[in-house]
């Protein structure tokens, strides 16, 4: 286990009627608030209601900046910030899931930054200081409602940039499980698929000795993998549903970083993904993660694929070889994967090879020239894996 620092200064409000905590908050933060939200989903079931009443309780004064997509734009958050600056909003709430957040995340950096807000996303400027940021979660996926991590596209050239800082964090964040009944199965399906990632990156890992947290990760992998048939054939079941919305939050909160190093490939090499072809972060994630797999089986990988295998997917251990429990194990998560009604591979979303070696070059340029902390990849390394994803 190697050195670790760890804060998280989100405060969590989980529950039925954990909406009835937002009037408090606005005493403690301010009552000039920017509603950041996206389509018509939180008019049609009732949480854009629900949010309004509350806000008019607290007497509060609301612009709203609407229109938020998948794969979230950088010209909406110029536009959050200019709102910002000229009205002196004093708290920005994202209603939603990690789009509307991160978001939200880049509008309360930039609004307290000179320069131009994606100098932060490119890594040529820092900020200090940043707006209160509120959360009422509708999606359990990104982890973005307790997390340091934000992701922005800039349209012009679909460049999609991570940024991980401590301003990102919000101040705090409201879950209520019933919030999330009327998603569609398949949006269900990719929120599932990305948490599970978020643990699986930190969880392949080369640091030794760190047996609580891959404890911790696997425990809440197998109660994911345990609630995912229950949520995708009864959406409405609230236990099933609070199991999946707290895990997505403590995936990504940074608490299960602690002491190791994570992977992260997979992630980066979905984001081209999602940059060019517009595919759901998580319906991406179920095509990569495999692919990463089977090509670190036999670089390295063995011995901690098969660990997965055995102890979250319930591989017995006497099948055979570490590469062949290891290889089940694989197996195991595409058919997983599957029986949410996703896809594993690019030709089945219709993806072709045509810009691989594009897409692997801008990932692994990204990463400085080595992409991923389990077996590193370099730019041919990483066309290697799309192509085992085809």
């Amino acid at each position: 286990m190697i050195d670790f620092s760890f804060q998280n200064p989100t405060r969590i409000h989980f529950g039925r009627n954990a909406m009835d905590k937002l009037p408090l908050e606005l005493e403690r933060y301010s009552k000039r608030v920017l509603l950041v939200y996206g389509g018509g989903s939180i008019k049609r079931n009732g949480v854009y209601d629900d949010v309004m009443n509350k806000l008019k309780q607290a007497q509060a004064q609301v612009w709203e900046l609407a229109g938020v997509q998948p794969n979230p734009r950088l010209s909406l958050v110029r536009e959050g910030i200019a709102i910002c600056r000229k009205e002196a909003i004093g708290l920005v709430l994202a209603v939603g899931g990690g789009s509307a957040i991160d978001t939200a995340k880049a509008i309360v950096n930039g609004a307290c930054y000179d320069g131009d807000v994606w100098e932060l996303y490119e890594g040529k400027g820092n900020n200090e200081t940043a707006l209160p940021l509120g959360v009422v979660l509708t999606i359990p996926a990104a982890g973005s409602e307790m997390s340091r991590s934000s992701v922005i596209t800039r349209e012009e050239d679909l460049c999609k940039r991570g940024r991980n800082a401590y301003t990102n964090f919000p101040t705090f964040s409201i879950l209520n499980p019933e919030y999330t009944f009327t998603l569609p199965p398949y949006q269900t399906a990719c929120g599932i698929v990305d948490i599970m990632a978020h643990m699986m990156e930190r969880y392949f890992t080369m640091v030794e000795n760190v047996e609580l947290t891959d404890r911790l990760i696997e425990g809440a992998l197998v109660t994911v993998v345990n609630n995912a048939p229950i949520v995708m054939a009864k959406p409405d079941d609230y236990d099933a549903r609070a199991e999946i919305t707290w895990a997505g939050a403590l995936a990504h909160n940074t608490l299960l970083d602690t002491g190791r190093i994570g992977d992260w490939a997979s992630h980066k090499l979905e984001h081209e993904l999602s940059a060019l072809y517009d595919i759901a972060h998580g319906a991406g994630l179920a095509i990569m993660f495999p692919a990463w797999m089977k090509y670190v089986l036999p670089r390295g990988g063995a011995k901690k694929l098969a660990q997965f295998a055995i102890r979250v997917l319930g591989v017995p251990e006497s099948l055979g070889s570490t590469e062949a429990v290891a290889a089940e194990g694989i197996c195991r998560l595409e058919a997983f994967y599957h029986s949410l009604g996703l896809a594993t591979t690019l030709t089945e979303v219709g993806i072709d090879e045509s810009r691989i070696p594009e897409m692997a070059a801008r990932a692994v340029g990204m990463a400085g020239g080595r992409l991923g902390g389990f077996v590193p990849l370099s730019p041919e390394m990483a066309e290697e894996v799309y192509r085992l994803a085809l």
